[in-house]
């Protein structure tokens, strides 16, 4: 069964109600959300079901607002249905019952006391779960049926309740509630309420106009003339006056403050065109006994030639004093003012004289529209018939509202809260960071709207992840009020709410949850009695609002109140849930920002080298930092080639996310594979280049279009030459930091960024002392938008020549303490390696001409000189080695051969010539009788391979050395 709400009315509530009552757990399955809180509550509250008595008020109104304003919509209500068991009753906003209407008279003889005189409270925490209460509790419309109810008494009733709220301020009045047996119940009895309560509600806005009107009538009623001056009219003409619709808004905002003060009061207004206005506000009663205000606007006459702006009379328009009404002056100040401005008024006003004919008057400026009429000053003669001043043209004066004072509060609080959501739409969501986006709600809230503010968020929200089950490990993120030393759970701490606290009933209904009262909130006081009853003594008003955006549960946010008196009402509530939602959306931004970002900086860091390889030639060491907004495509390798070489490379993929991350790893991984080819720095880049070009035309749906594009810098040092071979690819220059400390950037061809295609890239050789520095970094690391490039690099230059002495670790602490931008927008890849030079002793070369007959001398040469060595165990290995590459050689080679040996982690032997022409390993026949030399040389060597030079190539072997 499903009734009006939207909450199925279980079959099963006696048993259920009888579980619970035994101790025993209900899930909200069973139990319909709203009641099984409510139940919640009453238990803690101690209440037993079976308790039969209720506070009984004698001393209520029986005439008040709410009474007037329903006993007529109850008597329609009663005839409507007559004969029948409904009972009508009207609650005030205590829960106080002031009105009861039986549809059958015998009913009143037959139910008990409590049920049928005015007077008994049904509030929650008296008479546990019924209508009244919990349409009180939860300020919804609410249906109760048999045994949901708590008490015993009422278990053969059913009951539907509805707030009665004023359509002015949105507060709760009071509720109407319908009541009849069990058997009884009807949809339809819930649309009859609403419209009932409208009804009731109309009737509440009609008082209230029929107040203002009555201060109107009592305001015209005053005259046209009073002890304050004249008065011109009702309204303001505004056409005459000139009042553009700014002007005109920014006049009723003020005066709506005015008369909210409730007392008299006054206060000068500059318009857009640079005319200043006097509004006042006079305290007035009604014959009724309605007492209110009035506002009226006082705007001066325009200036008459001569005076200021003209040329001529020296009676203008009563000059405005700047002094002469402080803003928003009361008291005896404002007293003053007023009674001033009346003189002044008074004095502008032309009257006739006695003594003289009537001359024309002049024109109004409302009938003029500001400009004068009438003869000139010239003209114009004063008492004794001679010349004067001309008269200075009248003050306008007119009503501009009227009101109670309380209406005027509604309407500045109204436009206090649509300045407050504006406010959050510009201030929440700056960042893409979760903390500081509800950081900047809580300190957007207060001290405008609460005094403290808590956000509690689950820890996988912090990661950027959605949580399982938030209620579970909701963590503390966030406590801001107007004072630091209350007692909340402080931040970082775990948050366990108990069954009832209002932030569980919030996270369970997905709505805000208002308790404007926290000393008789069972739910929160019930929490953690010694930690609440701690913060009773600062706050005394709660709303809970979840954080849910999408879908997902992002956590929890607290509002309490503490200096103002009034307590937290429906439209604060509805205000909270408006400016928790707005900042949901931009929680959740971050929130998924932080888990792509999380995502694509695991993967970056996946695809980076994880360790340095072992080698001699350099002492390296790296860092990389990613943007704080989004991660980027930056990569550094260190890759050791033949012949003690090493390959250091950096490069930047164009863009940032995921794609550019996942672009990254394939080129590192092409990078990386070209280098070990030996294929010289330009090679490798114009590889790469081609390889930009086929994933940018191999992307099928084209989400890498402006995205796939990158920079390369590749540099080859050799320890054996102490010389570098460089090419760059739109990447910045290295940094070459000398043994004496000079730092310069060498002159390198900047080359097309990687993408482009068909565009050649240029190598450069340079001399690199041994102990001097390599620094290759990315643009990360110099651009900034704040900063001038030239700038940064000549700061580079600085950090890099302070301590020549520096290890490679030492050197990136300095750049990125020194250099590296505070926030770097952009990721930043830095490599810094310090060369060392192969010792000459460990190296020994031969040429000889292109003669098999001196291939046994080879052998010869090479076996004293590991024997020199200490490497007698390798000599067979090599001497096969060397037999066979030099006899090749010399069969399909051209020119001089030269023979090398290089002593360093291991055993290199290097035979080059000025043939181009590379071997190929192949398998041969069992009937062959050659093509077995190479095979032979791979299964002795621990790896082999083939290097082209500007003329030639080297052929060369890699032997352990403790090769047998």
């Amino acid at each position: 069964m499903v009734r009006s709400g939207g909450e199925p009315i279980p079959t099963e509530a006696a048993h259920l109600r009888e579980r619970f009552l035994q101790g025993e757990p209900v899930a909200r399955g069973g139990v319909r959300g709203s009641i099984l809180d409510s139940w919640r509550r009453c238990r803690s509250l101690g209440l037993s079901p079976d308790q039969a008595d209720l506070p009984f008020h004698d001393d209520f109104d029986p005439d008040g607002r709410i009474v007037r304003a329903a006993a007529p919509v109850l008597d329609r209500l009663q005839a409507r249905y007559s004969g029948t068991e409904i009972n009508i009753s009207v609650a005030d906003a205590t829960g106080t019952v002031l009105l009861r209407r039986f549809c059958e008279a015998s009913l009143a003889a037959r139910l008990p006391a409590f049920q049928r005189v005015p007077g008994f409270v049904f509030a929650e925490r008296f008479a546990g779960t019924n209508g009244i209460g919990l349409a009180l509790a939860d300020r919804r419309f609410i249906r109760v049926h048999g045994a949901e109810h708590f008490a015993e008494r009422s278990q053969q009733n059913a009951c539907v309740a509805l707030p009665v709220r004023d359509p002015l301020s949105g507060r709760i009045e009071g509720v109407l509630c319908f009541g009849y047996p069990r058997a009884a119940d009807s949809p339809g009895l819930g649309i009859v309420l609403r419209r009932a309560v409208r009804a009731v509600e109309r009737r509440l806005l009609g008082e209230s106009s029929a107040r203002e009107r009555a201060l109107l009538r009592a305001y015209l009623a005053t005259g046209a003339d009073t002890a304050d001056g004249p008065r011109r009219g009702v309204a303001l003409d505004e056409p005459a006056l000139g009042l553009r619709p700014r002007d005109r808004a920014l006049l009723l905002e003020r005066a709506a403050e005015l008369l909210s003060r409730g007392q008299r009061a006054a206060v000068a207004v500059t318009l857009s065109d640079g005319r200043r206005v006097t509004l006042v506000s006079r305290p007035m009663a009604s014959a009724s006994g309605v007492a209110g205000l009035a506002v009226e606007v006082v705007v001066p006459g325009p200036a008459a030639p001569g005076g200021p702006g003209g040329a001529g009379a020296a009676g203008a328009a009563v000059p405005h004093r700047s002094d002469a009404l402080p803003e928003f002056a009361t008291a005896p100040t404002v007293l003053a003012a007023v009674s001033r401005l009346a003189r002044l008024t008074a004095a502008t006003t032309p009257r006739p004289a006695p003594a003289t004919p009537p001359r024309p008057a002049p024109a109004t400026p409302a009938a003029t529209d500001g400009r004068r009429t009438g003869p000139p000053s010239s003209d114009r003669t004063g008492p004794t018939g001679r010349a004067g001043p001309a008269t200075p043209p009248p003050s306008t004066r007119g009503l501009l509202l009227v009101g109670e004072p309380h209406v005027g509060a509604y309407a500045v609080a109204a436009r206090r809260r649509l300045e407050l959501l504006s406010e959050v739409g510009a201030r929440i969501g700056t960042t893409l960071d979760v903390r500081r986006t509800v950081e900047e709600l809580a300190e957007t809230a207060v001290p405008r709207f609460a005094d403290y503010v808590t956000v509690d968020l689950p820890e996988p929200v912090l990661r950027g992840e959605e949580s399982a089950d938030p209620l579970a490990d909701l963590v503390r993120t966030v406590v801001h009020g107007i004072r630091e030393d209350l007692p909340f759970t402080p931040v970082g701490q775990r948050i366990v709410f108990g069954p009832t606290a209002p932030q569980v009933r919030c996270l369970t209904t997905g709505r805000a949850e208002l308790e404007p009262d926290l000393k008789v909130a069972a739910g929160w006081l019930a929490q953690d009695p010694e930690h609440t009853g701690r913060l009773l003594a600062h706050v005394h008003s709660l709303i809970a609002v979840p954080l849910l955006a999408r879908g997902v549960v992002l956590g929890v946010v607290g509002f309490y109140r503490a200096q103002d008196p009034a307590p937290y009402g429906d439209d604060d509530r509805s205000l909270a849930q408006e400016l928790v939602s707005r900042a949901a959306l931009s929680t959740d931004n971050a929130r998924r920002y932080t888990r792509e970002r999380g995502m694509v900086l695991a993967l970056q860091r996946r695809l980076l080298p994880h360790g340095l390889p072992d080698q001699d030639a350099v002492e390296v060491a790296h860092r990389y930092l990613p943007a704080e907004s989004d991660v980027g495509g930056d990569w550094y390798d260190v890759i050791p080639l033949s012949g003690a070489r090493i390959g250091l490379l950096v490069g930047d993929v164009v863009g940032h996310g995921m794609l550019s991350a996942a672009t990254m790893g394939r080129l590192r991984t092409a990078a990386r594979s070209f280098a070990e080819l030996d294929f010289p720095p330009d090679e490798v880049l114009g590889h790469l280049d081609n390889l930009v070009g086929r994933l940018d035309r191999d992307d099928p749906d084209g989400e890498g279009a402006g995205i796939i594009g990158a920079t390369c810098l590749y540099v080859i040092y050799d320890p054996t030459e102490q010389r570098c071979v460089m090419a760059r690819a739109g990447h910045p220059p290295p940094a070459l930091v000398r043994p004496d400390g000079t730092v310069s950037y060498p002159e390198l061809p900047a080359g097309p960024p990687l993408g482009l295609g068909g565009l050649p890239f240029d190598a450069v050789e340079i001399d690199v002392p041994p102990d001097s520095g390599l620094v290759l970094f990315t643009d990360g690391l110099i651009e900034d938008r704040n900063r001038d490039v030239d700038l940064v690099l000549d700061q580079l230059c600085g950090a890099l020549a302070d301590h020549p002495e520096r290890s490679p670790e030492e050197t990136c602490e300095a750049i990125l303490d020194s250099v590296a931008p505070a926030h770097p927008s952009d990721d930043i890849a830095l490599l810094v390696a310090r060369t060392h030079a192969l010792d000459p002793a460990r190296i020994a070369a031969w040429d000889l001409p292109p003669d098999p007959a001196l291939v046994g001398g080879i052998r010869a040469r090479a076996t004293r000189q590991l024997a020199d060595w200490g490497l007698e165990d390798t000599a067979f290995a090599v001497e096969l080695i060397l037999s066979e590459l030099v006899t090749n050689a010399i069969r399909h080679g051209s020119g001089p051969v030269r023979v090398r040996l290089l002593h360093h982690r291991s055993l290199i032997c290097e035979v080059s010539d000025s043939s181009s022409t590379a071997p190929h390993l192949r398998q041969a026949g069992s009937n062959d009788e050659g093509g077995r030399g190479l095979f032979l040389v791979a299964q002795l060597a621990r790896s082999w391979g083939t290097r082209h030079l500007p003329e030639g190539k080297v052929i060369w072997a890699e032997c352990g050395l403790d090769a047998a």
